[in-house]
Parts: C-alpha cells; sequence; structure tokens
C-alpha cells in the first residue's frame, strides 16, 4: 500500500492539457484531503455576481473583487467561505482552522467578528470534490501540478492571472509552463 500524504493547504495547478473545461487553467486550493477524498476551491474562477446579491453582510468584508466565486461544478447552490490569517492572531468562534493560515468561516455569522482577526475573506458558490483514490489518479495521470499556497493566492485581486504567477513564482520548468499559450494545442 503506498504512504498517503495530505495535499491540505496545497494548491493543485492545472497543467495546460487537462482536458476537463471545468477545470482548464485553474487553481484549487486544497480544504481537505484524506483516504476518504479531497474537497477544494478554484481560486480563479470569479462569477458576475456582487457578494452583495447573495450575502449582503459580507460585501464589506470579502477582498476586492467582491464577487462571488465559483469553487468547482460540485454543490453550487451552497457557499463557501474561505478566510487567511496572520500566525499567532487567535481566531473567532466562527472560523475553523484547516491549515497554516487557512480557515473556513460560518457564512450564517457576523462578519464583524472577523474584525482585526483576519487578513482575507472569499465567498466561493460551489466547490471542487474526489471521491477516495480519484485525486491521486488524476495526480498519476499528470493532470496536476502539487505547489505550496500563499495566503495571498486565496484573495488574490487579480483572479485573472493567477495560474500564471503561481507557476511562475515556481520558478524552472514550472516557470516556462506558465509562459504558454492559452490554447493547449499550440504549446
Amino acid at each position: 500500500m503506498k504512504e498517503f500524504t495530505t495535499l491540505v493547504g496545497h494548491l493543485l495547478v492545472a497543467k495546460p492539457r487537462l482536458g476537463d473545461p471545468n477545470f482548464h487553467r485553474t487553481v484549487i486550493l486544497l480544504l481537505d484531503h484524506s483516504h476518504e477524498g479531497a474537497f477544494g476551491v478554484v481560486l480563479n474562477r470569479p462569477v458576475d455576481v456582487e457578494v452583495d446579491a447573495v450575502l449582503p453582510a459580507w460585501q464589506q468584508a470579502v477582498n476586492p473583487p467582491a464577487v462571488v466565486f465559483q469553487g468547482g461544478p460540485v454543490g453550487l447552490d451552497g457557499a463557501i467561505g474561505v478566510v487567511t490569517f496572520p500566525a499567532g492572531v487567535p481566531l473567532p468562534p466562527n472560523v475553523d482552522l484547516l491549515v497554516g493560515p487557512f480557515g473556513l468561516v460560518d457564512l450564517d455569522s457576523d462578519p464583524a467578528d472577523l474584525r482585526g482577526a483576519v487578513t482575507g475573506v472569499r465567498v466561493f458558490a460551489g466547490h471542487s470534490g474526489w471521491g477516495a483514490g480519484q485525486l491521486e489518479d488524476e495526480l498519476e495521470e499528470g493532470a496536476w501540478f502539487v505547489v505550496p499556497a500563499l495566503p495571498s493566492d486565496a484573495v488574490t485581486p487579480d483572479p485573472a492571472v493567477l495560474w500564471r504567477r503561481v507557476l511562475r513564482r515556481q520558478g524552472g520548468e514550472l516557470a516556462i509552463v506558465s509562459t504558454f499559450a492559452e490554447d493547449a494545442r499550440l504549446n
């Protein structure tokens, strides 16, 4: 049996030839990963819906752009709040620690409870999910790059360039991949 290493808190960066249009050039923050499966949110798919339209109390709390992001193709009728926070700051009761600087916030709570405790907030509709062994199979097939996440990735003000920026900062071969044409057939 293979040794299992959790990838919670890491980024899955879609390789240029990943065929699924749901994940073309996506950057996914893994929020959970165990033997039972994996769960994450796409960080670079803003939707043309202001947070105010679905969660008015959270409009002023989220980082720009203040729109909902499509976290993935699963559960599009549900919302997930992801927060970033500095090390050593006590978390308010409405935030569940995930790993490192990432947590989940209860979107039914008062956003004012986060004041001074978090550095970023983003709201996602839906999520990306994998059953037991499914993500490991995709990694083995070469569908994803796995790289460390920075807190700023989760709340980037410019999600359109996140895929390139994450790859570029890795250096070497991945920095070269960041320059590939949008249409993988041209690479």
